[in-house]
């Protein structure tokens, strides 16, 4: 009796096992989000988490996110960056090229995708784009050939201003890039460049008050500065500014040419789906936007006086007004 006794327990534990283990509810993925700066990281974040819900992974039920920023302040993203390893994330989502390097530093298991990075080569931060290697893939923002760009669009928008000015990130592994390409557009065009090198948003006020005094035609912005307030000191300053990110001509820049940013960020959101369903970042190849587009801010070029030719407002995919 006993012995049958045993043998049925026996039988009706190992009938129950495969349900206890059903019961078990599964895994959710945890992203980890580390941006460069606010408001503008705000944007990404929206358009990100709109794409990923698309895709199935909704907030609180098929995935969980740890979202950090620098709030502007670039030499935190190493402790951020360090905090989401340390939470054990399934994936970091690193937004702007130096949340990526913070990120890459911060690991080397851990699968990084670059929801858009000024150009990952040049940073050292794939060993190529075909093949990238490591834990790193994602999004090139292609940046620095967009920097060119919009020396080109400075010539076009004042045929007269020979001079341009550079506003530099310093800090940022991109700004040499970023840089180069604005140099080499100059040679291309006969345009002088004229590089300002910022190390901390101390140096944003001391800077404009120069380049008011020096008159240079116009000003190309790196992207990971303070968007906003760039914008507002631009105006304040009577500078026409441009930058190749969307996201300063609607803070109040005068120009923007840069990549479709919700494009962008729906591809990033992709490839962050193929690696939470196992893919390895270094099988695959960093992606490029397709779709770019100019955006003019007609209220600033009022504010600054400013008449935009014929042919450039033609050609402008949206006009703020």
């Amino acid at each position: 009796m006993k012995r049958r006794y045993v043998l049925g327990l026996t039988a009706g534990m190992a009938l129950l096992a495969p349900l206890a283990a059903a019961a078990q509810p599964a895994k959710v993925p945890v992203i980890g989000v580390l941006v460069v700066g606010l408001p503008a990281g705000e944007k990404f974040w929206r358009l990100f988490r709109d794409d990923m819900r698309k895709l199935g992974y909704i907030d609180g039920e098929g995935v969980r996110y740890e979202f950090r920023s620098d709030q502007g302040q670039l030499g935190q993203l190493p402790e951020l960056a360090a905090e989401l390893v340390r939470l054990k994330v399934d994936v970091i989502v690193a937004w702007f090229t130096p949340a990526v390097q913070a990120a890459k530093q911060a690991t080397r298991d851990i699968p990084i995708v670059m929801a858009s990075a000024g150009d990952p080569l040049a940073a050292g931060l794939v060993a190529s784009l075909a093949r990238p290697g490591g834990n790193v893939t994602g999004m090139s923002g292609m940046v620095s050939d967009l920097a060119g760009k919009c020396v080109e669009l400075s010539r076009e928008l004042l045929p007269q201003a020979s001079r341009v000015a550079a506003l530099v990130n310093a800090p940022d592994p991109f700004s040499k890039a970023f840089l180069d390409k604005i140099q080499l557009a100059g040679k291309a065009t006969g345009t002088a460049i004229e590089p300002v090198l910022i190390n901390t948003a101390a140096d944003l006020e001391p800077a404009f008050a120069a380049l008011e005094k020096a008159s240079p035609g116009t000003l190309i912005v790196q992207p990971s500065l303070p968007t906003r307030r760039v914008a507002e000191l631009a105006l304040a300053h009577r500078i026409p500014a441009m930058s190749p990110a969307r996201t300063f001509a609607e803070a109040g820049g005068l120009l923007s040419y840069a990549p479709d940013e919700a494009d962008l960020y729906r591809q990033a959101a992709n490839i962050v789906a193929k690696v939470l369903k196992g893919a390895k970042p270094a099988d695959l190849p960093v992606e490029q936007p397709t779709k770019f587009e100019l955006v003019l801010n007609l209220k600033t070029a009022k504010a600054l006086g400013l008449a935009i030719p014929t042919p450039l407002f033609q050609r402008a995919d949206e006009v703020i007004e």
